[in-house]
């Protein structure tokens, strides 16, 4: 039930980028944005700071802990966490847990979800994955493009035990076959990708998005461009990798030496993918193992990488939005917004601490 009050924010509103998409003012009435003032409003609640379309995590797993699927209320929490920290939109790249039930909650993000992942056989985390051989990829694709949002997530490389080091999953017919099929159901693929051999079959066959793409190199990163294939770095999940590579140093040296090098270039791969134009999105990669409500250390990474402040906030906010098909602070549109104390645009690191946090034209947070 919406609350019958109207949100006035006030203070700076950045409804994009440019210098001349910002507004003073902004009115929230029946959860819709508006940027006329209503006639006649008796009951207004102000809210005053600089606003921001909601964050978006564009890699996310609600539902999903490192043993696998979570019950209702482990994925409730972990929902609210994202919503307390200003992430509203969120793109669940994989789960194996039924969460449609979210949809039906005002009081929760919206999901974008990309179904389930599809791996190959034991070439994946425990309990995460569909996995499955080449020859049956395109049936369990067109399985996902209709369980998703019009995404599908592959595992497009993993440890292979008997080479001791990552290395594709996929034939490149099987993946070609697979990204067609999605292409036909209107969905989008992205995949999972660590290494660098996974790459340009991918690309060639016409993937839509890769996540943590720490395999770039100068030769890939042409493709990419060319090709518009978006990359979503997930910064803060890179940094666990030396930790991952002392786990795994006695059984699979050659795999933890790999590890360590593509987290020692992880911020030039990243910064030479943007200054080429490949278009960067902001993803933590939470669920698994890693926390929720990372979205605002994600950003100060991209920063980090060398990415501009205002870029990186794109990257999570108007950008993001527009790339997912789901809108910002366009007149009529949901009222999902932050409002901070001070100019994120100045220092990104002010998304750590939001002020207010409305969502569906509601005071949350």
């Amino acid at each position: 039930m919406r609350d019958r009050a109207v949100l006035h924010v006030r203070g700076r509103v950045l409804v994009g980028p440019e210098d001349g998409d910002v507004r003073d003012e902004v009115w929230v009435i029946d959860g819709r944005i508006s940027y006329d003032r209503p006639a006649g409003a008796r009951d207004v609640r102000t809210v005053e700071g600089w606003a921001l379309p909601g964050l978006v995590d564009a890699h996310c797993h609600v539902g999903l802990d490192a043993h696998g699927a979570v019950p209702a209320e482990t994925a409730e929490k972990q929902a609210l966490t994202d919503r307390d920290a200003g992430t509203l939109l969120l793109r669940d790249a994989g789960s194996p847990s039924d969460t449609r039930w979210i949809d039906d909650r005002e009081d929760l993000p919206k999901i974008i979800r990309a179904g389930r992942h599809i791996a190959r056989t034991r070439r994946y985390i425990r309990g995460y994955a569909w996995e499955v051989e080449p020859e049956d990829l395109v049936a369990h694709v067109a399985r996902e493009a209709r369980r998703g949002d019009g995404w599908v997530k592959l595992v497009g490389d993993w440890i292979d035990r008997d080479l001791g080091d990552l290395s594709a999953c996929w034939p490149r017919g099987a993946v070609e076959a697979a990204i067609a099929e999605a292409h036909r159901l209107g969905a989008r693929v992205t995949a999972h990708c660590f290494a660098e051999d996974s790459l340009r079959d991918l690309v060639e066959a016409g993937i839509d998005c890769v996540e943590h793409a720490t395999g770039l190199t100068d030769d890939t990163i042409p493709l990419f461009a060319e090709r518009g294939v978006a990359i979503v770095p997930t910064l803060v999940n890179i940094a666990t990798f030396p930790l991952l590579a002392d786990g795994g140093e006695k059984r699979y040296p050659g795999w933890a030496a790999h590890m360590r090098r593509l987290h020692a270039r992880r911020y030039d791969t990243v910064r030479n993918a943007y200054d080429a134009g490949v278009p960067v999105f902001v993803g933590t990669d939470a669920g698994g193992t890693l926390a929720h409500g990372l979205a605002a250390a994600e950003v100060a990474e991209l920063v980090t990488a060398g990415i501009p402040p205002v870029e990186a906030l794109a990257a999570t906010t108007w950008a993001a939005r527009r790339w997912l098909g789901r809108p910002g602070l366009e007149e009529g549109a949901p009222a999902d917004l932050v409002v901070y104390e001070s100019d994120p645009r100045a220092d990104v690191r002010v998304l750590g601490a939001p002020r207010r946090v409305v969502l569906n034209g509601r005071v949350v947070g």
